[in-house]
This record gives C-alpha cells, structure tokens and sequence, in this order.
C-alpha cells in the first residue's frame, strides 16, 4: 500500500536548513552550513547522476537509500517557499521526475519541465493537495519534499504514515527547526528502523496521536 512520507537531512540539533536560506540573501550567509549539512548526499553515486554532477560516487547504504525513496516515490508536494527558491536554483531538468504538487495561494497553469517533472499550483488545502497528489502517485508513495512548515502542517494533521530522518554529526544554531511548534503533547513517535552508515544515521519513524 502506498504511503505518506517525508525524508529530510537534519543537524544533531534539529535543523533542516541555515536561517539565512531564502530568496534575496547572498549564497556566502547559507551555503556552507547548507553544504555541510547535505555534504553525505552529494557523495552517493545515484544523486551525482540524477543531479548530472559527474561520474563516481559511493555505492554503499547512504546511495541505497536515496534510490530507493526516489524509485518509491510517485508524487511530490511541497510549500511555495519551497519551490521559489528551487524555480532560481534548480537545474533545467527539476530533480523529482514526478507530478510536484505546491501549496499556495497563487493561481497559476501548471509549469512542465524536462524530464517528467510538472508543477501543479493547488490553493485549497493541504488535504486536497494530498488528494491530487495520492491520485498522480497510483500504487507509489507520496513525499512531503518541504519546507518545515508544510511537514509539520501534515504531522499535526496526522496525514502522515512514516518518515526518515537523516541526522548529520553537525549543530547548526540558528537554523530552520523541523518540529518546531510541533505540540509533543500531541504526537507520539514509534522507531520502526534505525541504520548506522559512516556519514549519516538514518532513522525511520512512524509518528500516531497521543
């Protein structure tokens, strides 16, 4: 059965990204922290080629587990925040290759990019964007791509059936916290699997309200 999912990189100390990662602020005020905090991933064979980076790269669970979320994954939503920021930087050729679903309040046609990537503008609320998007995925998952609101926006509304964190041995400070203002009163997390690779330790868990 098809599942809810997000799957993030986070700092030791709860980031997902530099505080000064948005549109408008210079490269030099994010980018290393941004750099540092992803450094595992741009390592991995399956990423270097999706992302056309090169030849080489490692091969061993980090790389397995990236391939196989992407090759589960038959949609994609995300924030608007979100996908500014990727409409400047992202290559011509997006990285999801699904249906991306973004959640806003603007009205716009979809926007069809190279390689099996369209962006579709939903602003009804984030249970109709999980409707289309359960719907554009079929037998496939689901992924919450980000930002940190829109993930907390479907934890607290227990639309989510599981998610993977990918904790990096780095503290950030003042970055964008995942689970902040996430009620813990509320939710209740179960470890379903926890894998140890020299870089990252990735941890899956399945969160229920208490």
């Amino acid at each position: 059965m098809s599942k809810v999912s997000f799957s993030v990189t986070m700092s030791l100390d709860g980031c997902i990204a530099p505080e000064h990662m948005q549109l408008g602020e210079p490269p030099d005020r994010w980018l290393p922290q941004w750099m540092e905090l992803q450094a595992y991933a741009f390592e991995q064979r399956f990423l270097r080629q999706s992302l056309k980076l090169g030849e080489g790269g490692e091969t061993g669970v980090d790389n397995r587990i990236l391939e196989e979320t992407f090759n589960r994954t038959g949609a994609n939503i995300m924030g608007k925040r979100m996908f500014d920021g990727g409409e400047h930087n992202w290559p011509e050729e997006a990285p999801f290759h699904t249906p991306v679903f973004v959640l806003t309040h603007e009205v716009r046609a979809p926007w069809e990019r190279p390689g099996g990537t369209t962006f579709y503008f939903v602003n009804d609320g984030i249970q109709s964007v999980l409707h289309q998007a359960r719907e554009a995925a079929g037998a496939r998952d689901v992924r919450i791509a980000g930002g940190a609101n829109v993930i907390q926006q479907y934890l607290r509304a227990g639309l989510l059936d599981e998610f993977d964190v990918a904790i990096s041995p780095m503290l950030m400070g003042n970055g964008l916290r995942l689970f902040a203002g996430v009620d813990s009163g509320e939710i209740k997390l179960e470890i379903k699997e926890a894998i140890h690779s020299p870089r990252v330790t990735h941890v899956t868990y399945v969160p229920s309200r208490r």
